[in-house]
C-alpha cells in the first residue's frame, strides 16, 4: 500500500498540471527582487489537515534556481503571526530561519509533505534566495523563476487528490444536497404553485415575488455547485461561476428587501382594484402596517436579513477554519427555512380568501339581506 501511495503521489505531480487560473493551484514567477523587498516574496496559503497532506511544484529554469539557491519556506499561521508582532525586532535570516518547513529549488519536480498537526491551520508559503537577506552592494538577478504549484489535501482514502482546504471541505457535498433539494421540491410542489399563481387574487403579485427570490436561490446554488465541481478535479474551479452565484444571490436578495419593505410599509391584501400586473402596493393604514411589521420582524428579518450578523458572532466560538462553513451553511439553511415559513402564510392567506370569494357569491342569504326582509314582511 506505501509504494502504491507513493506511486500515486508520483502521478499527481508529473503528469497532471492545470492550466492557468486562481486557487489552490498556483501559477506565477519567483522573484529575487519581490523577495528582498519584503524579506520573503509571499506565494500563498492554503489550511492543510490530514496525514498525507502534499505541496507540488514544478519549475523549468534549474540553472537560475539552482545559482540563486532559491527556496521555499513553510511557516505556520501561529509561528507567522509571532514574527509579524515581533517585527524589526528580527532580521531577515532569522525570520526565515523560524520556517517549519524548507524546500530546495534543485530539481525540476519537489514533493513536500506537511506533517500532521492536532487541528487544521494555515500554512503560509514564502520563496528567498541567497540575494533575500544580503547586503545593499549585491545587486539580486533580475532573471525570474515560472512556477506551478498544486496544493492538496488527504481525500476520504487518504490519498492526496483533494483541492479544498479545511476552511472549504465540505461545500461541494453541501451545495449538491442543496441543489437536489431544490429539484426535489421543484418536482413536489411546481405544479401547486403554479396554479395558485394562476388562480390570481390578491396574493398574486407576492407568490410571483417570492418565488423569483427562490429561483434565484436556487440559480446561485447551481452555479456554485459548478464552480465547486470543477475545483475538486482541477484547483481552479469556474471563477465565472462564482461569480454569477454572487450575482444572483444578490438580486435574491433584493427581491425579498423588497417584498418585506412592501408589508413593513403596510402592503394591503384586500384591495382588489389595484391592479395586480403592476409592482406591490403600499397602504399606510395603522393597522395593516402593525401587523406587517410584526409579521415580518418575526418571520422574516429575523431569518433572512439578521441571520448573517448573528451567525457571525455564533462562529466566533468556532475554529477559524470552520468560521466561514458555519457562516456559509447557516445563512442558506436560515434562508431556506424564511422560505418555506413566507410561502406558508401567503399560501394561506390565498387560501383563505379564495374560500371567502366563494362564500360570499355561493350563500344565498346574508345577513344584512335577511334582516330586511324579515322586516318587509
Amino acid at each position: 500500500m506505501g509504494g502504491l501511495r507513493l506511486l500515486a503521489v508520483a502521478l499527481t505531480c508529473s503528469c497532471w498540471w492545470p492550466q492557468g487560473g486562481q486557487g489552490k493551484t498556483l501559477r506565477g514567477s519567483f522573484s529575487s527582487a519581490a523577495a528582498r523587498d519584503a524579506q520573503g516574496q509571499s506565494i500563498g496559503h492554503f489550511e492543510f489537515h490530514g496525514d498525507h497532506a502534499l505541496l507540488c511544484v514544478r519549475i523549468n529554469n534549474i540553472a537560475v534556481a539552482i545559482g540563486k539557491e532559491a527556496k521555499l519556506y513553510l511557516f505556520q499561521a501561529q509561528e507567522w503571526l509571532k514574527l509579524q508582532e515581533g517585527g524589526p525586532g528580527y532580521s531577515c535570516s532569522e525570520r526565515l530561519s523560524r520556517a517549519q518547513l524548507t524546500m530546495t529549488m534543485n530539481q525540476t519536480e519537489h514533493n513536500l509533505t506537511v506533517s500532521q498537526t492536532p487541528a487544521p491551520q494555515t500554512w503560509h508559503v514564502f520563496y528567498a534566495d541567497k540575494f533575500t537577506c544580503a547586503d545593499d552592494t549585491e545587486s539580486p538577478q533580475l532573471e525570474e523563476i515560472p512556477f506551478e504549484m498544486v496544493l492538496l489535501n488527504p481525500d476520504a482514502e487518504g490519498n492526496p487528490f483533494d483541492h479544498f482546504s479545511a476552511r472549504e471541505s465540505g461545500l461541494h457535498e453541501f451545495f449538491f444536497l442543496l441543489v437536489l433539494a431544490y429539484f426535489v421540491t421543484a418536482c413536489v410542489c411546481a405544479q401547486s404553485l403554479w396554479q395558485a399563481i394562476r388562480k390570481g387574487g390578491p396574493m398574486h403579485t407576492v407568490l410571483k415575488v417570492l418565488t423569483t427570490a427562490l429561483l434565484l436561490q436556487a440559480a446561485s446554488a447551481l452555479a456554485n455547485y459548478i464552480h465547486f465541481s470543477r475545483y475538486s478535479k482541477d484547483g481552479i474551479g469556474v471563477p465565472l461561476m462564482g461569480s454569477l452565484a454572487e450575482v444572483f444571490d444578490i438580486a435574491s436578495q433584493i427581491q425579498m428587501l423588497y417584498l418585506l419593505l412592501s408589508l413593513c410599509m403596510g402592503w394591503t391584501i384586500v384591495r382588489m382594484k389595484k391592479s395586480q400586473s403592476r409592482p406591490l402596493q403600499w397602504d399606510s393604514t395603522p393597522a395593516s402596517t402593525g401587523i406587517a411589521v410584526f409579521i415580518v420582524i418575526t418571520q422574516g428579518c429575523i431569518l433572512w436579513f439578521l441571520c448573517q450578523p448573528v451567525l457571525a458572532c455564533i462562529a466566533v466560538i468556532f475554529n477559524d477554519y470552520q468560521r466561514d462553513k458555519v457562516i456559509t451553511i447557516g445563512v442558506i439553511l436560515c434562508q431556506a427555512v424564511s422560505m418555506v415559513i413566507l410561502y406558508r402564510l401567503f399560501l394561506s392567506h390565498s387560501l383563505y380568501w379564495e374560500v371567502s370569494s366563494l362564500s360570499s357569491v355561493t350563500l344565498p342569504l346574508t345577513i344584512s339581506s335577511g334582516h330586511k326582509s324579515r322586516s318587509h314582511f
